[in-house]
């Protein structure tokens, strides 16, 4: 695109004010900046008045294979899953774009150190649960990193300098998650340089579409892989690819899969897998109504009592059957750093609009989801916060409680 179609097409969609700092620009900025304009996604500064619709119909109990049901029929899940993961046809998607920012750590977070007496890296721990699976199958999965524009070159060298955590280079595949323009209250889009449109991270539902604009759909075609695993970076206990997860899964019909935990307390801060209209729909714990979340059973037990954990299992050919362009956009309110009267500011109010998919609203999408309880001891340790609940304090009790050495 040169600089007169530029101009043209910037004029048809009001943000000629892109161009505002165009003569004061070296050639190679001209020819980012031309860039950006050419490949930014301007239709989603469409959705700043459609807001998200969470209106719903009447919310009942998620279907979930308990732990009792999980420990009853485990050599039947396990056996099913097996074969599955020795025919190739299952893959993982590590999420793993996020930086450490919340534990004061200004790098990729995967890369925090989790140790206390040698260093450990979360990735490390995430590439041992892995491992685990392979050591029983005896076969190497592909494995799909999503990154961000942020941390993707901190990443893969990371991964270099770790001889990928023993597993083979071949099945590591790295892909950036794909970004959307942010914009002001007004919908004009902001420059992060004088050349440079302002991106942000389109959400953790925007890895299917990223993994395939990175033409690794290719791979999920060569290799035969109908099921992707995808979890988060912030579990460092979570089982990947588990042999009754995808059983369970598979022998279900389910599209896909969701591994739950049991809530510890009515108001514990994790969306809750439940139904809605006969569709799968994950409830986040601020929307969910006061009289719903203590509801009880006659057991005691919380009817609403199953959270989501990340770890999801997704079926290939329903992914591209029923996903393409369907997923809404969510509309965050953000403090964007953006250059203003020609110098950059790192404004501490709200000033504009970032957009972001779900990966729960493709639950929704896939129209059927299996729950599958876990221990919450045995695989749930996430880290998100510094000290506290759910922090790296709170990982590392767990982690030792479950062997391993830090």
């Amino acid at each position: 695109m040169d600089y007169k179609r530029a101009k043209n097409y910037l004029a048809l969609r009001g943000q000629s004010h892109l161009l505002e700092y165009y003569d004061e620009l070296s050639e190679e900025q001209r020819v980012q900046l031309l860039n950006d304009i050419q490949n930014a996604n301007f239709s989603v500064l469409r959705n700043i008045n459609k807001p998200y619709n969470l209106v719903r119909k009447k919310i009942k109990p998620a279907n979930v294979v308990s732990l009792a049901d999980v420990a009853r029929r485990r050599h039947e899940y396990e056996s099913v899953g097996m074969r599955m993961l020795e025919q190739n046809k299952v893959g993982a998607v590590l999420l793993a774009g996020g930086m450490g920012t919340r534990l004061g750590f200004d790098k990729p977070k995967g890369m925090f150190n989790v140790g206390e007496t040698r260093f450990v890296s979360i990735f490390e721990l995430l590439m041992q649960n892995i491992n685990d699976v392979v050591e029983v199958t005896g076969r190497h999965f592909p494995l799909f990193i999503m990154t961000s524009f942020q941390n993707d070159a901190e990443t893969r060298k990371f991964f270099e300098d770790n001889n990928y955590f023993g597993y083979p280079h071949d099945k590591v595949h790295f892909f950036m998650q794909n970004v959307e323009p942010t914009c002001d209250f007004n919908g004009k889009v902001y420059l992060a340089e004088k050349w440079r449109i302002s991106f942000s991270p389109n959400g953790n539902g925007g890895w299917y579409s990223s993994l395939i604009n990175a033409g690794y759909n290719r791979i999920l075609d060569s290799e035969g892989v109908e099921w992707l695993n995808v979890f988060g970076v912030d579990n460092v206990l979570q089982r990947i690819c588990d042999p009754a997860f995808i059983g369970a899964t598979v022998m279900s019909g389910s599209r896909c899969g969701a591994k739950v935990v049991c809530k510890t307390d009515p108001t514990e801060r994790v969306g809750l897998l439940c139904q809605s209209g006969g569709k799968p729909h994950i409830v986040e714990y601020f929307e969910m109504p006061e009289k719903l979340q203590n509801k009880r059973e006659r057991d005691g037990q919380l009817t609403f009592r199953y959270g989501i954990t990340l770890n999801y299992l997704f079926n290939v050919y329903d992914l591209n059957a029923t996903l393409a362009g369907k997923l809404p956009y969510h509309i965050a309110k953000k403090a964007i750093p953006h250059i203003e009267n020609g110098k950059k500011v790192s404004p501490e109010d709200l000033c504009g609009y970032k957009f972001e998919t779900l990966v729960v609203d493709m639950v929704k999408l896939m129209g059927t989801c299996l729950g599958f309880e876990v221990e919450r001891e045995n695989e749930f340790a996430p880290i998100k916060n510094k000290t506290g609940k759910d922090s790296v304090e709170t990982a590392r009790m767990l982690l030792k409680k479950n062997g391993v050495k830090l």
